[in-house]
């Protein structure tokens, strides 16, 4: 190692060379790094999607969801399918075990699914694959203050903004909601039908017959070819109502002849909006809303700035429309990034600061700070080439590491001072220090870095969290090493002078340590037994610090789900939208910013909560406050919650806007579920009835609600399979026809200046009568509908679900803040014993708990693991059993501060704290290697132990306490802050903090006195 740091020494400018490259090839990789707000993580499941008219659930389950499920639990990788199954639609989630090649299963499931599919009758049926990164990037609000007519406005949407939104470098697609289209309605009534013999296949038959281009083939005249073309397109609307359907005689004037049958007589026809499939308003006024999606692995800010500066020219490029930004993913990336970026900053610029106020010179604090900048600079480029983005993950792991990059160059320049303490020169000493230093500080810098690797056997979301901070910390630290040992000796060489020694003087010393040490190791015994009593009571109170699985996040944005009657039409929901909007206005005034609603059902194609649930009863309300709006999101919904539900018909379940880490984990629906898995559903809904009464009692919960809520209204049609059978009707017959005449059947299509129109064939809106005197047809005769079949009310379920192949009822419910998470899983474990059910029936809770205690399961491995492999580090390094083992007890004196902090600030263990004190198993100990190697080399040179443990601590406690206060400072910015990113870093940095702050002050007095016990050389 000295002809390594010798080299450095004598040839300062190819080190310089280095560094510079170094600098280089950071800030180009820099620039090339892709910003996201969270790494490339995905929940490894896929949905199977299915559409079939408006079949209830349980029918959907026997013809469909019981054969899928049974064909993709086969599949290679599956972990675990569920299913729910709704009136006409159904979501098929399967689940496979992290790590697996999604690309593969994608095309696996698809192949199997389609096979399958085949032999259904389905509307649809689709594979999708969630990813948080592909939502949309911005969504805007389009309208025109003087134009009503929501096909217009889609028609500027669809064929000009949307083509120029595409066109940009970045955009993958633009999806519009809230339009209206046109369509070519045919309404038919059915007495002048029957008056004029004409049937609705007759009619359908006719339209295509004549409504269609045909070619005729040539005629050559004069060496001139002429192609023949039939055109026979309807071009008007009175081309439609004067279609001839047949002829007939007129039964007054026998000789009169025939007279033509037109399809006016017996329809009426008319050009008109389609119903929408939703309703789209912004701050009350009807528009189209628009979202925007980029590229996969295009960077975020990049594609935004480019949509930006598009949308400034399409606005001007029209006139009078108004385009409102309702949501900018970017703005979000960018603060939260930003955000950290200072914290970052912050936390370097008080490192640095203690550095000075330790050292007292300028020289010195300027050599040893360089190491962070270089660090820094370096992991750009080592993430750039491992396929990383800059995002909150990997940013907090910088700013995380930030203070340990000085820690290394601290140890390195304090042992050349030491040497020139000692009469050599500075260049001299630089060489010489840092070799004496070199495996302490490699040790050290191992032993941080090892515990990141249990990563590899951490299943889930906390594992593929670690994953990229851990990379990112160990690029930091190996930099810093890599520095520590190249640069700061050349620098230290050429500023430091000969006088140095005399100006340490000057700087912060801890005379009085020696003699308190010495009275300690007088005394160790009863300074062991007093830390292990500090121990075991900090372990004790362990359980008073609650737990959770992820941090919630305040943001100044929240949703009101809101839920009217099953079979409410769409009109209806978003009059009340609007009524509820406009109350909410009412309530916070000026603080509301915009509102953005959503009536009716909305597709997404990114969203793991699939729009195919949503019906024209349901409606998404996103408020957004002002930013000086007196109260977040919780004290808004605090204010909105008692006075927007007295309508009891209205159910409003209050969302605060959580991080993209809730819809990556899957933990975005309520936190609390209580499954209960049997066969009948009778005794499904009996029993989470039983556990809904019962979970009622309980303060700490709301929102309770159950799978079997009441669901849409229906009307059973039971088949007389004997009379039906008799007069040649089939079950189909009657299924075909009743489809037709209640949703109508798209003919053909018409195309008109530029557009398709669809051309609908229907009859009026039936009421109940029109329903039972319905008249079907076969074989020329007609049967009503109530002679085949009887007609009975009543209500599908709201919904069946499915896992495992095994029906599920569910109890769904949200706790209230100020309780820790598992306590409240306590309580209610407490309350299902009291719940009676038969013992074919399980009970199992789900959601977030289950998703905590599989994370905390697989964190506590990767704990004790990383124990052990920094154990075999140091073994490795000291040559010893015993010595590692002193070291390692600085990890349960970490653990008395880890408590004691959280305990105190009153903040739940989540698994963000646990991946801090992860890290803190592998930084806690670094003083003491630091110490333990001093002792170690004073011994050797023939100084007893105990004058060896009070001289080697004496010259060490500087450095231990510098690299300590330097790395609590950085970090301190972290815990401070708003908004997703400080959530998540927050109980890292406090974790960390806490720990180190114990291990530090009980290292310096606990370690020797065990060192004096342990040793024996």
């Amino acid at each position: 190692m000295e002809k390594l740091t010798r080299f450095s020494v004598n040839q300062p400018v190819t080190v310089l060379m280095f560094i510079l490259a170094v600098i280089l090839l950071g800030v180009i990789s820099f620039q090339r790094l892709g910003v996201e707000i969270m790494p490339d993580l995905n929940n490894p499941s896929l949905f199977v999607e299915l559409e079939a008219g408006e079949r209830p659930p349980s029918e959907m389950e026997n013809l469909y969801i019981e054969q899928i499920e049974s064909i993709v639990s086969r599949q290679s990788g599956v972990s675990e399918v569920e299913s729910e199954i709704r009136t006409g639609a159904a979501l098929i989630s399967v689940s496979y075990g992290w790590g697996t090649d999604m690309d593969n299963a994608f095309l696996e499931l698809q192949k199997a699914v389609n096979d399958l599919a085949q032999q259904f009758e389905l509307d649809e049926i689709s594979i999708t694959q969630y990813d948080p990164n592909a939502e949309p990037i911005m969504t805007l609000a389009m309208y025109h203050p003087d134009i009503t007519d929501m096909n217009e406005i889609r028609r500027i949407a669809e064929n000009y903004l949307r083509n120029e939104l595409i066109r940009i470098d970045g955009i993958a697609d633009v999806q519009l909601s809230g339009q209206e289209e046109k369509e070519l309605v045919i309404e038919t009534d059915r007495y002048l039908l029957d008056a004029y013999g004409v049937t609705t296949s007759q009619i359908s038959s006719r339209i295509r017959n004549f409504n269609q281009d045909i070619s005729g083939g040539s005629v050559l005249e004069m060496g001139q070819k002429y192609i023949i073309k039939g055109v026979g397109i309807f071009e008007s609307v009175d081309d439609v109502r004067n279609l001839v359907l047949d002829y007939r005689q007129d039964r007054t004037d026998p000789d009169q002849g025939k007279t033509a049958i037109y399809l006016k007589d017996v329809a009426t026809v008319l050009e008109r909006n389609r119903d929408p499939e939703n309703i789209v308003r912004i701050n009350g006024i009807r528009c189209v809303g628009l979202g925007i999606y980029k590229e996969t692995r295009f960077n975020t800010v990049e594609a935004v700035q480019k949509l930006t500066g598009r949308l400034e020219q399409i606005r001007r490029a029209l006139p009078g429309y108004r385009l409102i930004e309702v949501e900018n993913r970017a703005d979000y990336v960018v603060s939260a990034i930003t955000e950290v970026e200072q914290t970052a900053l912050i936390g370097i610029i008080l490192a640095v600061i203690v550095l000075f106020v330790f050292l007292r010179r300028i020289g010195t604090t300027a050599v040893i700070s360089i190491a962070i900048p270089i660090s820094v600079i370096a992991t750009f480029t080592l993430m750039y080439f491992n396929s990383l983005s800059i995002n909150i993950m990997t940013l907090g792991g910088l700013a995380l590491g930030a203070g340990m990059l000085v820690d290394n160059a601290i140890v390195v320049v304090e042992n050349i001072v030491r040497n020139m303490e000692e009469g050599l020169d500075p260049r001299e000493a630089s060489v010489r220090g840092t070799a004496q230093i070199f495996g302490a500080i490699t040790a050290a810098t191992v032993t941080t870095i090892v515990v990141f690797l249990p990563i590899v056997y951490i299943h889930g979301v906390a594992g593929e969290l670690f994953k990229d901070q851990a990379l990112t910390v160990t690029f930091a630290l190996l930099s810093s090493l890599v520095v520590a040992l190249l640069v700061i000796p050349m620098l230290s060489s050429r500023t430091l002078k000969k006088n140095s020694a005399v100006e340490t003087a000057k700087q912060i010393s801890f005379s009085r340590y020696g003699k308190l040490l010495a009275a300690a190791l007088r005394k160790r015994y009863l300074v062991i037994a007093a830390a292990a009593v500090l121990v075991a009571t900090s372990a004790l109170l362990l359980p008073l610090v609650g737990s959770e699985f992820i941090p919630d996040t305040r943001t100044d944005e929240f949703s009101l789900d809101i839920t009217l009657p099953p079979g409410t039409g769409l009109n209806r929901c978003s009059d009340a939208v609007d009524r509820i909007a406009e109350r909410a206005r009412e309530i916070l005034g000026d603080e509301i910013e915009m509102v953005y609603s959503i009536a009716g059902p909305v597709r997404d194609v990114t969203s793991e909560e699939t729009g195919i649930f949503r019906d024209e009863n349901t409606a998404r309300v996103k408020i957004i406050l002002a930013g000086d709006a007196r109260s977040g999101s919780l004290g808004a919904i605090d204010r909105l919650s008692g006075r927007l539900s007295e309508n009891p018909e209205l159910e409003i379940q209050f969302l605060e806007d959580q991080s993209a880490l809730s819809s990556i984990t899957g933990t975005s629906s309520a936190p609390i579920v209580i499954e209960v898995s049997g066969e009948e559903l009778d005794s499904l809904q009996a029993i989470t009835g039983r556990i809904k009464n019962e979970l009622m009692e309980m303060d700490e919960l709301f929102n309770l609600e159950t799978s079997f809520e009441q669901g849409r209204p229906e009307l059973e049609i039971h088949p007389d399979r004997l009379r039906a059978g008799v007069l040649g009707i089939g079950v189909s017959d009657i299924a075909s026809q009743l489809r037709d005449r209640l949703i109508g059947t798209e003919v053909d299509d018409w195309n008109r200046a530029g557009e398709k129109l669809d051309i609908t064939l229907k009859y009026p809106d039936a009421t109940l009568a029109d329903l039972e005197n319905f008249v079907l047809e076969k074989g020329g005769q007609r049967v009503l509908l109530k002679e085949v079949a009887s007609i009975t009310r009543g209500f599908a379920p709201q919904q069946i679900r499915r896992r495992s192949q095994k029906r599920l009822g569910e109890v769904t419910a949200y706790y209230r803040e100020g309780t820790a998470f598992n306590r409240v899983i306590a309580g209610i474990e407490n309350r299902l014993e009291r719940v009676s059910r038969p013992s074919d029936y399980s009970l199992e809770i789900r959601g977030e708990e289950y998703q905590r205690r599989e994370s905390f399961g697989d964190l506590k491995f990767a704990l004790i693991l990383s124990v052990i492999l920094v154990y075999m580090v140091l073994a490795s390094q000291f040559e010893s059993l015993i010595h590692p083992f002193t070291i390692l007890l600085t990890i349960p004196l970490a653990g008395v501060g880890a408590v004691l902090i959280f305990l105190v600030t009153g903040k739940p263990l989540s698994i963000m704290a646990y991946i801090g004190i992860i890290m803190l198993a592998g930084i806690a100990v670094n003083d003491s290697i630091i110490l333990v190697d001093r002792i170690n080399r004073i011994k050797r040179s023939g100084l007893d132990r105990n004058t060896a443990i009070i001289t080697g601590a004496r010259e060490r406690i500087r450095p231990i306490v510098m690299t300590s206060v330097t790395t609590i400072l950085a970090l301190l910015p972290l815990t401070f802050g708003f908004g997703e990113s400080a959530a998540l870093r927050a109980p890292m940095a406090l974790a960390v903090i806490g720990g180190l702050f114990t291990s530090t002050l009980l290292t310096l007095v606990v370690i020797p006195c065990v060192y004096s016990v342990l040793d024996r050389d």
